[in-house]
This record gives structure tokens, sequence and C-alpha cells, in this order.
């Protein structure tokens, strides 16, 4: 049974402060009580939407503030991502890449959107005052 547990971070949108945002997916996942899948999963999520945001977002990085909030709920995670990058919707049609490509060809980028996809539901994407809002929920 998963715990009740809340955390929030802020970030800067660096390749170096993945390491803080993995952090925060720990320790909340250790709060609220979640199996070692659940966390990965998890874990795979805020990695991705970070990265896609300090590479695509930032260029690399930037200042930048990235906000992720972490919190339980009955059967299930719920994810608030925040950034200041140019307007995104993961989640719009034609965001992602299919899994597999024709033999012979490879295609760089969209994987961890579908990935983001697949392990995610109830998307609700919105760009409000300068910010991407992402939200998601992923079950537990």
């Amino acid at each position: 049974m998963i715990r009740t547990a809340l955390r929030r971070g802020m970030f800067a949108s660096r390749p170096e402060a993945l390491r803080d945002a993995r952090a925060l997916v720990e320790s909340f996942s250790a709060a609220a009580g979640l199996d070692e899948r659940a966390c990965a999963k998890l874990t795979l999520v805020v990695e991705e939407l970070f990265v896609n945001t300090v590479t695509h977002g930032h260029g690399g990085g930037a200042d930048a503030p990235v906000w992720i909030t972490l919190a339980s709920a009955p059967g299930a995670v719920r994810l608030t991502y925040e950034d200041h990058a140019p307007p995104f919707n993961p989640f719009a049609e034609g965001a992602a890449m299919a899994p597999a490509e024709p033999a012979g060809e490879t295609r760089v980028g969209g994987l961890g959107v579908h990935l983001t996809r697949t392990f995610t539901g109830d998307p609700d994407y919105a760009y409000l005052f300068g910010r991407n809002r992402l939200r998601l929920a992923m079950a537990v």
C-alpha cells in the first residue's frame, strides 16, 4: 500500500542537476513506500523529461529553473513537471517517434517521449506564464 508522501524540488536546467532530481525521486519513493520497479519507472520518466528540457529546450543547459512535484494518491503517483523552455507538449500528436524504425534506419530522439507515454497516463499539458506544465499520473 502506498503511503502519503509529497516532495518538491527546483533545479537548474543543467546536466549536473539531474543527480539532484534523481535524489528527489528516490526520497519520494522511499517515503511513499514504492517498490523498486515503480521507483525505476518514475526515475526514468523524470530523467527523460529533465534531459529533454536541458538538451532540446535549453540547448545543453541554462540557469532556467525546472520544478518537479511528486505526490502520492490512492494507487498512483502524481507528477507535475514545469520548465521555462520553449512550448512543447510531449503528448501532442506526432511528438514521439514509433518504438521501431524500419530495418537499417536509425532515428535519434523521441524514444523518451514514447517511454513516458507508456509508463504514465492522464496527461495534462499547458503553457502558462512562460512555463511548460505537464501533469501525469503513474499507476503503482
